[in-house]
């Protein structure tokens, strides 16, 4: 398959492991204690699933606990605002856009910000979809810079 906003192709991901699981000391409410510790510490969700692999040896904490990272922490604090790789998104046009005030004859970097809005408004459809952002929601570049800055 192709990838988005490029002339290449795409490279083939790895895949989970389908052995035999290393058998984990902790138990389901030490890793969810855990993962929430991580969590108040400042770790967003993928951060905290690379730390939990690379520090406790726990390579699937769904497997694990029965719920994925980001149903752990929104069961103990709530559910956030955005999702995260829409928030990271939002925060490289705001970046981008702050560049491209001080060096408008940037074309490259125009083209890119146009990417980037065009993957935040394919993610928003998504996640209006799966009712995680308001039926109503768009993204407006100014919004976003207050937000995010």
């Amino acid at each position: 398959m192709a990838r988005l906003h490029t002339k290449k192709k795409g490279k083939s991901g790895s895949r989970k492991f389908s052995g035999t699981l290393v058998p984990i000391e902790m138990s389901k409410d030490e890793v969810e204690k855990l993962v929430f510790d991580l969590y108040r510490a400042g770790n967003a969700p993928s951060v905290i699933g690379h730390i939990l692999r690379d520090q406790y040896a726990i390579g699937n904490v769904k497997e694990v606990t029965g719920k994925s990272i980001k149903q752990i922490i929104e069961s103990m604090s709530g559910k956030k605002e955005f999702p995260e790789n829409l928030a990271n998104l939002m925060k490289k046009a705001v970046g981008l856009r702050a560049h491209l005030e001080k060096h408008k004859s940037d074309l490259h970097n125009k083209i890119k910000l146009q990417s980037i809005e065009t993957k935040i408004r394919r993610l928003a459809k998504y996640y209006i979809r799966k009712k995680e952002l308001p039926a109503d929601w768009k993204y407006d570049p100014e919004k976003a810079a207050i937000q995010f800055k």
